[in-house]
């Protein structure tokens, strides 16, 4: 802290820029879609206080501790497709110019990223953020990040930073308390309090996003590891398993290990290597936990189980990226279902035509599959709008709690036995919300078809007579040796090499 700030309250920066990029999408996440969801200045204060999201955790901490917070920008994309360099550069250039303006009078940083952001220019997006961030600070000031759990990191993504955290949950129900964590991290540095280091191991490991739920085994004795390992340590230690995204094409794509401890870096890189060993040590495991199947063998596995459930099934087409695919939608009109519930099926073509039409009016429209041949067949449908306009809301869900959520254009339509919520803005179905907001509840249908890949199992696993993860032959499947990685070096890495050590 500066003398002549000396009885002045701590200055923390805080600002985000956070997307998960799926390389293989042929849809690019923009500098326009990055600004419909940002906030800035007080509003990012204003907005998130008291929300289940990294933002809430860190003005938690700072509002607790008599912090200063000088909040930059806020925005926070979904898995689409990789950012443009000009969003990129744009976020970069403001958080930066922002923070060389104020170097002088902070005393820390806290940069929240993803670690799975992909750009055409920009081999590591995080690195060069934080490359750039400690450019406008000077070499001393501490900055600490706080990342996806499903970023990918690894020891030069950080060379600049002076601590790093990740959510140890997926589903992404411990998003508040990871911004805490940080928060803490850099409060508790900046009083002189913790000298740690930072340790980053790699076990050359990928796994797909479906099986990185942190309640599957064996991931959940690997986390339950780390989580002994802090209880027992007597000093400040944290540990982030990071399960990294296999479909972010990157040279550091798969599973990492960081370690931050209050002591030498030596027992640091000792503690995150164990992990990483264990980590490769049960690389099969991890791949494969359990079965998926394909659209045919699930929907009649659910017809055969209907006239005794009590409970919706959940149809899971994990293999959808941009919430357009129709490949089980298809099969469910094909096969006549009834009480079929599709929540935010993005196309805001068709929630325009709704709208135009109105509530009570018979449509027929041409609905999904629009970001790329792989998301399905199109589908030419008559349907009745039950429901049409402009939604904004509140997450009531425990992943992201309170967070503000804007679905531009929606429509409920309905097609026989299937209802369908149609949404302009890319938003995640893996709550009651998609229901309520429309006076519906999930248990009022026999069969609920999600996008999703582990955050829906928060709500849905005590709500489903059966989860069925269906693949499909969109942008991520199941089988990783389907991708054509053009960035990630597969020598030593799971599943395209299986030798016992990296």
């Amino acid at each position: 802290m500066k003398p002549d700030r000396q009885f002045q309250p701590p200055r923390v920066a805080f600002a985000a820029f956070n997307t998960e990029s799926v390389s293989f999408l042929p849809v690019a996440s923009t500098l326009q879609d990055f600004e419909q969801v940002a906030l800035r200045g007080n509003a990012i204060i204003e907005q998130l206080r008291g929300t289940n999201t990294v933002a809430g955790g860190v003005i938690d901490v700072c509002e607790s501790r008599a912090v200063e917070i000088v909040p930059i920008v806020h925005t926070l994309l979904g898995a689409l497709g990789p950012a443009t360099d000009e969003a990129v550069e744009f976020y970069t250039g403001e958080i930066c110019s922002a923070l060389a303006a104020q170097a002088g009078e902070l005393d820390g940083v806290l940069l929240y990223l993803h670690g799975a952001c992909v750009a055409a220019s920009y081999p590591d997006v995080e690195r060069h953020i934080i490359e750039r961030a400690r450019q406008s600070v000077g070499p001393n000031l501490p900055i600490v990040v706080a990342l996806d759990y499903h970023g990918n990191v690894d020891a030069d993504t950080f060379a600049d930073a002076t601590a790093a955290f990740a959510y140890h949950k997926s589903p992404h129900i411990d998003m508040g308390d990871t911004g805490r964590r940080a928060a803490l991290c850099l409060t508790r540095t900046i009083a002189g309090e913790i000298h740690h280091s930072l340790a980053v191991v790699k076990p050359g490991v990928l796994v797909p996003s479906i099986f990185s739920a942190t309640n599957l085994e064996p991931l959940a004795s690997l986390i339950a590891e780390a989580r002994a390992k802090e209880a027992a340590s007597e000093r400040y230690l944290d540990i982030s398993v990071m399960a990294g995204f296999s479909y972010a094409d990157a040279y550091n794509t798969g599973f990492s290990v960081l370690c931050v401890l209050d002591g030498p870096l030596s027992e640091a890189q000792d503690i995150a290597q164990t992990l990483a060993d264990d980590i490769r040590a049960q690389r099969h495991a991890l791949y494969r936990p359990f079965d998926v199947f394909t659209v045919s063998q699930a929907i009649d596995r659910v017809a055969a189980g209907l006239p005794g459930a009590s409970r919706p099934y959940v149809l899971l087409e994990h293999a959808d990226r941009m919430n357009d695919s129709t490949y089980v939608l298809a099969a469910v009109l094909e096969r006549r279902m009834q009480k079929v519930a599709v929540p935010f099926l993005l196309d805001p073509a068709a929630a325009q035509a709704a709208y135009e039409a109105g509530v009570g009016a018979t449509i027929t429209v041409r609905l999904g599959a629009h970001s790329s041949p792989q998301a399905g067949p199109p589908l030419t449908v008559t349907a009745t709008v039950e429901r049409a306009g402009p939604i904004s809301y509140r997450v009531t869900g425990n992943y992201q709690r309170g967070m503000p959520v804007d679905l531009g254009m929606t429509a409920l339509l309905r097609i026989d036995g299937v209802s369908i919520s149609v949404v302009s803005r890319f938003a995640f179905a893996v709550d009651g919300d998609p229901f309520y907001l429309f006076g519906q509840r999930p248990e009022d249908f026999d069969v609920i078809v999600l996008r999703s890949k582990t955050h829906f199992r928060d709500f849905y696993e005590p709500v489903a007579q059966e989860i069925l993860i269906v693949d499909t032959p969109d942008h991520g499947p199941a089988d990783l040796t389907l991708l054509d990685y053009r960035q990630l070096d597969r020598r030593g890495v799971y599943p395209f090499d299986d030798a016992d050590v990296v």
